[in-house]
């Protein structure tokens, strides 16, 4: 990885990493809490696709930028948590068979193989109703802030980000697209969460109305990078997910090639750190822990 950061990777830095998981994993445990009922299957699921093991990159974004920005308290925590329940919706519905038809996903079998299609496609509902009810019911916050809060959420899940992005990638990606087509629903599916995070973490900490537009091509930049991160993870076993998904699909791996697209994700990360020394300057956290992120793409086989 090139990103020439300010930012040093010490102990501090794995410590505050680690109790920024560990605050997150114990709000989601309490925002789904176990029914008590083994036959609720739409309960169990929720915790189970939601609780799996993951980076819990989205929500420690969050936590990092408003921050950095001055924020401190527990509306940034209550946002994260709510970011990664959308986003654990939306790979619900991704791995259905309408969809990519996964069967592995955080290396357990996906919701839909585990509990039926049904129950998936009302776990994917019920996460997205439970993420919008925390997100209004932040009582640390404005009521002006809150609405605001909840439109951009809105607009990342909606024909404005998540569901635009997927439906190209559904019905588009299986034809030759050129590499701006590719580069807008790269946008929408996944930059267009990042954008929200980095919006709501603008709005909790009130910061000056210049930062808003610099944060949000930080976004897009690494809504980029982690798309790029992604395909090119496609063909390389891990175990965690299903591989070999993208075959036959037009991403900028079948377009460009492997070594093109890894160059082309360090001119992203690059162009995503100078975004962030504007607003955060040049030993701000985001910038190691995007380091730490994207550790594995320069080693991508």
């Amino acid at each position: 990885m090139t990103m020439d950061s300010g930012a040093t990777v010490d102990h501090g830095f794995t410590e505050r990493l680690a109790q920024l998981r560990a605050s997150i994993e114990k709000r989601l445990d309490e925002l789904l809490p176990e029914s008590g009922n083994e036959r609720d299957l739409v309960a169990v699921a929720m915790r189970e696709s939601t609780l799996a093991p993951g980076k819990r990159m989205r929500p420690i974004l969050l936590l990092l930028a408003a921050d950095g920005l001055g924020h401190q308290g527990d509306p940034g925590l209550e946002l994260g948590c709510a970011v990664e329940l959308i986003h654990a919706a939306s790979l619900v519905l991704d791995d259905m068979p309408c969809m990519d038809n996964a069967s592995l996903r955080r290396g357990r079998p996906t919701v839909h193989l585990k509990f039926g299609e049904d129950v998936a496609i009302l776990t994917a509902v019920a996460l997205l109703s439970r993420a919008f009810g925390v997100i209004a019911s932040i009582n640390d916050l404005s009521p002006v802030i809150r609405t605001q809060l909840v439109e951009v959420a809105a607009n990342a899940v909606g024909m404005q980000g998540l569901v635009r992005g997927q439906f190209q990638d559904l019905r588009d990606g299986q034809q030759a697209r050129r590499a701006e087509e590719i580069a807008m629903t790269n946008n929408l599916k996944t930059g267009a969460l990042f954008g929200a995070i980095m919006d709501m973490a603008w709005l909790i900490s009130s910061s000056d109305v210049l930062v808003r537009p610099i944060l949000q091509n930080f976004a897009v930049e690494l809504g980029q990078a982690f798309q790029m991160y992604d395909d090119l993870r496609d063909k390389c076993s891990d175990g965690d997910k299903d591989q070999g998904k993208d075959t036959g699909k037009s991403t900028f791996v079948s377009l460009y090639g492997e070594d093109k697209v890894r160059e082309q994700l360090q001119v992203h990360l690059s162009n995503a750190e100078r975004n962030l020394h504007k607003v955060y300057g040049e030993s701000h956290m985001i910038a190691g822990y995007m380091r730490m992120v994207f550790d594995k793409a320069s080693v991508i086989a």
